[in-house]
């Protein structure tokens, strides 16, 4: 995925061999280590050819070999989640300076570190609709509200078939958004051909929305979706009350970036196991409770921070900067 994000982007992308350690079976653990071990090599002839002034990490284990390879250079992990992943706490050892989007991130790091707390940065271009304009822009009519449903870029196969069961309830009331992410795009195709004519108006589904997903979250008046670490950015950007459902996984950051989002009274949070039962009137009562949803706004709307990605560019250049000065002659 990242590689065709940035592609798009115009950027050159250079692909390292590596693998995840965390949860990996004995029978797969040693070819994942020689992966490691061959991305680590490759690491440092990239390192070598391209000697750069600062080095950026956002976590995933392809960043390990980099992040252990290039030790010597000033460098910036940035930590999406409320939570580190396993492994933004190895990168974390190696670097100048860990940002994290909230003060209680600060606790999962030694205090001799240099943290700062930035929030979750987002693309500038995601600000430029308001609802109206993108109302507009889907095709979308100002009398019902709208659902936004969003999975991530692979798609919540759990949530996008409970969305899909009761699609017959839900259209009546509103307008539906519903970015199904790769996997269950051909499914979901079949289910939009299939509607009734009077519902078809009503659902808007997309594999993926690049340049649009700014418009979505804009002309949404609530959102259904996993809790990953853009969450945490996105959502407050756009004032936008949330139905969350976490991976259903124990102990996974994306219960940890839930709860932070509902203890604040921005989110309603959903188990996964359970949505069978629990997500049709989670959603009917929020559409008809305006006050509700407003004050999930209004919490929401505290968290957002737009000046985020400046932030982490500052640190950025200053980490640069410093190398530069160290390395000028005497």
């Amino acid at each position: 995925m990242e590689e065709d994000l940035v592609s798009r982007a115009g950027h050159q992308i250079t692909s390292l061999p590596a693998a995840g350690l965390h949860g990996v079976g004995l029978r797969a653990l040693p070819g994942n280590l020689a992966q490691l071990w061959r991305g680590f090599w490759k690491a440092r002839r990239l390192l070598k050819d391209f000697q750069p002034d600062v080095l950026f990490f956002t976590g995933g284990f392809v960043a390990a070999p980099i992040a252990l390879a290039g030790r010597n250079t000033p460098t910036l992990a940035f930590v999406p989640d409320v939570k580190p992943g396993l492994a933004l706490r190895l990168i974390a050892n190696f670097a100048d300076v860990i940002a994290v989007v909230s003060e209680a991130s600060k606790r999962y790091f030694h205090r001799s570190k240099r943290v700062e707390v930035t929030t979750y940065p987002l693309r500038k271009e995601l600000a430029n609709w308001d609802q109206p304009s993108a109302r507009a822009h889907f095709n979308l009519s100002s009398d019902l509200p709208t659902l936004l449903v969003f999975g991530g870029s692979k798609g919540a196969r759990s949530i996008n078939q409970a969305i899909v069961s009761f699609l017959d309830d839900l259209l009546p009331e509103m307008h539906i958004l519903h970015v199904t992410g790769t996997l269950d795009w051909p499914e979901i195709k079949n289910v939009t051909a299939n509607l009734p004519k009077n519902l078809k108006s009503r659902y808007h589904a997309f594999k993926y929305l690049h340049e649009d997903m700014g418009a979505a979250l804009a002309a949404s008046d609530l959102v259904l979706s996993r809790a990953g670490a853009s969450a945490l950015g996105e959502f407050p950007l756009f004032s936008l009350p949330a139905v969350l459902v976490p991976i259903p996984f124990e102990k996974h950051i994306q219960h940890l970036n839930a709860d932070f989002l509902s203890n604040r009274g921005a989110a309603l949070i959903l188990e996964d196991e359970e949505m069978n039962s629990t997500l049709l009137p989670a959603l009917q009562e929020l559409m008809k409770d305006q006050q509700r949803r407003d004050g999930m706004a209004a919490a929401m709307s505290k968290l957002a921070n737009p000046k985020a990605a400046k932030h982490l560019a500052n640190i950025l250049l200053d980490l640069a900067d410093s190398e530069r000065k160290e390395s000028l002659p005497a």
